[in-house]
């Protein structure tokens, strides 16, 4: 397994950053930007998006694995190299989700905690209604991590 920092020709993972962001002009405005990893386990298996918010703190704005190499840990492994890998930089990463209870759940475990809500801002961003299931996604839930 080994995970690379991509620094040109970004936008070859947009299949996969879509996954986790279905509106690309929304990845439009971070990705240029942003710090982009993908890890690959023979062949790329998941990626995940950094930008700095200020001195203090990092974002994690898109993680995403391939649907059938979910819940086998590559996105617990990004997260863990992220971490250590800006621990050095800022004292917090933090990460914005809908209200999934299985998303909450993994963020949790990956050592976040819940931190604010911004109402209605799904419904407010995006320019279609977006689900994860039946759940309509509504507020944006943020979690903290201390680095």
């Amino acid at each position: 397994m080994k995970i690379e920092k991509i620094t040109e020709n970004k936008k070859q993972f947009l299949d996969l950053l879509l996954l986790a962001d279905e509106q690309e002009d929304m990845i439009d405005k971070y990705l240029p930007g942003g710090d982009l990893f993908a890890l690959y386990d023979d062949d790329l298996k998941s990626v995940c998006v950094v930008v700095q918010v200020n001195s203090e703190t990092c974002e994690l704005k898109n993680i995403a694995t391939y649907e059938k190499f979910q819940g086998k840990g590559y996105g617990r492994t990004l997260i863990n190299f992220i971490s250590d890998l800006y621990k050095n930089d800022y004292r917090t990463m933090i990460v914005g989700t809908g209200e999934i209870p299985w998303i909450m759940s993994f963020y949790e475990s990956c050592g976040f905690e819940r931190s604010h809500r911004i109402n209605n801002f799904f419904t407010n961003n995006y320019n279609h209604p977006m689900f994860d299931g039946d759940i309509q996604l509504v507020d944006m839930i943020y979690l903290k991590k201390w680095l």
